[in-house]
């Protein structure tokens, strides 16, 4: 398993890259996996298992998807940050457009639970409940624009 670790605006992303098959790619980000669609295939198949000592140089080729797959941190839900006591605020991890709310104003929801579902760079993002707690207020619509760092729900 090749692996890699990002800092990106200050977000540490753990990028094991598990299979190169032409122009997909199997990875996981922080421990989520992810098939991902590469621009160009891979010149070689690469399959890299745990007991393999001699992974292919080539699949570096292969780490331009890991930023691509930098939306797929997005799993683990925005930063919280404390929203004029009302509760915690889920942040947008990166700009794009919002997809699906899953949640309104009232509801219950468990960490873990996705909230939102936001398309950056043409991939599906799940923007997950970073604490359980019930919604405070859901501040984006389906087809809003976000930028990074924008506000989306907030978890009282």
């Amino acid at each position: 398993m090749k692996s890699f670790k990002y800092t990106i605006n200050g977000n540490v992303y753990k990028v094991h890259i598990n299979s190169v098959v032409e122009d997909t790619a199997e990875i996981e980000v922080n421990g989520t996996p992810y098939n991902v669609k590469m621009e160009k295939p891979a010149k070689t198949q690469v399959t890299t298992e745990k007991k393999s000592a001699q992974p292919s140089a080539r699949p570096a080729a292969a780490a331009p998807a890991a930023p691509v797959a930098r939306p797929a941190a997005a799993p683990s839900s925005g930063a919280a940050a404390p929203s004029s006591g009302t509760g915690a605020t889920v942040k947008s991890p990166l700009p794009g457009i919002i997809l699906d709310v899953k949640c309104k104003a009232g509801d219950v929801v468990k960490r873990g639970q996705t909230l939102i579902i936001l398309e950056a760079m043409k991939m599906e993002n799940s923007i997950n409940a970073d604490r359980d707690g019930s919604i405070v207020e859901v501040k984006v619509n389906k087809g809003d624009s976000v930028l990074e760092n924008a506000d989306l729900v907030v978890i009282g």
